[in-house]
């Protein structure tokens, strides 16, 4: 009894002491944390709330305006009349005042309608924006997660080839102790395994500035190491279509910039509204504490009409500069797209590149291990140099180090043409 008491104390020792081996962190996790905790998405976010309330700004048009006012007064002398020789005073000295007004803007041949409609533009454009922030970050989590997972496979091939290069040295120690080979033979493979030592530190540090980096994107401590999912591929997804007008219409910052050019011919518009006069309405009370007159307060309502005649020509300078951004907003869309379908095929080349390479190299792994086993045999029956055993090793990790490039360059490509087909 005592003993599994003991025993079961033990494993909850363990347990709480040791750290826990929990389920490997997928691709699909780190992308979720991202969204959620990226600090760069949490500070871009704000831009899509300030554009909302400048929407509601710019609907505050659309509504009267209402003013209230008061007061109190004190002058050195009323104010008075003359009449027939006798000054009657129609004033009190001090007196108070208070007034409420409402105005409210008719017509204003399309200026409210125009601020409204470019508002709104500009938020959907804000919105479109995050979107394709989500994406970028997205895509910087995607490659980040496979480069760690690269790293590590390149890790494993410098740690073979250290072990390569150390049984090597051994052998040329056993062989120049026995008199059958030169120090010169041991010499170079001592060489040879510091910079294969060499290697593999170069390799965990790239690593660790991976996982620096993915910890970053995904909001997570500096220091957190998870283990990660090694089988993890990118889907390729539905066939692409051809039609590189669809393609377009799916990225959300090709759709931003849309929006944008349109806020921005609404700015014309509004521009050129300025030249046109404004038909307003306005109701008041006003009351000025007065005992020598008979009204007090006065109600008032008017409908007027009000136009600008000369503002030093800034309505004029208003709609060139409104008239040359949409100019140069459409520029910028144009140029965008272009960019867009070349980042399109460039990254339908990669894929279909990176998928022949990964053939390539998996044949080439083959026959370099083959290649490594003949010049081995060679050296310890004394026909082969130590020369050649040591670029049969370095052939070896060539071809284990460009199979995971190729592999994980296709993984990294798959991802990028997704991205640039507005899909990721």
């Amino acid at each position: 009894m005592n003993y599994r008491l003991a025993s079961l104390v033990s494993v909850i020792l363990a347990l709480t002491v040791s750290p826990a081996w929990s389920a490997p962190l997928t691709l699909k996790e780190c992308i979720s944390q991202a969204v959620v905790n990226n600090p760069f998405l949490k500070n871009a976010a704000w831009d899509s709330k300030i554009a909302q309330e400048n929407v509601r700004l710019a609907s505050a048009a659309y509504f009267p305006k209402i003013d209230a006012q008061t007061g109190y007064s004190m002058q050195l002398e009323p104010q008075a009349v003359i009449i027939g020789g006798r000054t009657t005073e129609t004033q009190e000295a001090d007196f108070g005042f208070a007034g409420l007004s409402a105005s409210y803007t008719i017509y204003d041949f399309g200026r409210r309608d125009s601020r409204k409609r470019q508002s709104e533009a500009v938020s959907q454009a804000s919105s479109r924006t995050f979107e394709s922030q989500k994406s970028d970050v997205t895509l910087r989590v995607i490659e980040t997660y496979f480069s760690i997972l690269e790293s590590g496979k390149l890790i494993i091939a410098a740690e073979e080839e250290v072990a390569l290069v150390d049984e090597h040295r051994r052998v040329a120690k056993v062989l120049f102790e026995e008199g059958v080979v030169t120090r010169n033979d041991l010499l170079q493979a001592e060489v040879r395994l510091a910079a294969a030592r060499q290697k593999l530190l170069v390799a965990k540090n790239r690593r660790e500035n991976f996982w620096l980096l993915l910890n970053f994107l995904i909001g997570s401590k500096p220091d957190n190491r998870a283990e990660l999912d090694e089988k993890t591929v990118m889907a390729e997804g539905a066939a692409p279509t051809t039609d590189s007008q669809l393609q377009l219409d799916a990225r959300n910052d090709i759709i931003a910039l849309r929006h944008g050019a349109e806020a921005r011919e609404l700015e014309v518009k509004e521009s050129k509204g300025n030249f046109f006069p404004e038909i307003y309405s306005r109701l008041a009370l006003d009351y000025v504490q007065n005992a020598k007159v008979r009204e007090q307060a006065i109600m008032s309502a008017t409908i007027g009409l009000k136009i600008n005649l000369f503002d030093g020509y800034a309505s004029t300078a208003a709609r060139e500069k409104a008239i040359k951004n949409s100019s140069k907003s459409l520029d910028t869309l144009r140029l965008a797209e272009e960019q867009a379908r070349l980042e399109i095929n460039t990254a339908r080349n990669d894929v279909a590149v990176a998928k022949e390479r990964i053939s390539v190299t998996e044949a080439a792994i083959r026959q370099s291990e083959e290649n490594l086993r003949i010049n081995r045999e060679r050296y310890q029956e004394r026909v082969g140099t130590a020369t050649e055993v040591m670029d049969a090793q370095t052939l070896v990790t060539q071809s284990k180090t460009d199979y995971q490039r190729a592999f994980y360059d296709h993984q990294t490509a798959i991802a990028r043409l997704l991205w640039a087909q507005g899909q990721l």
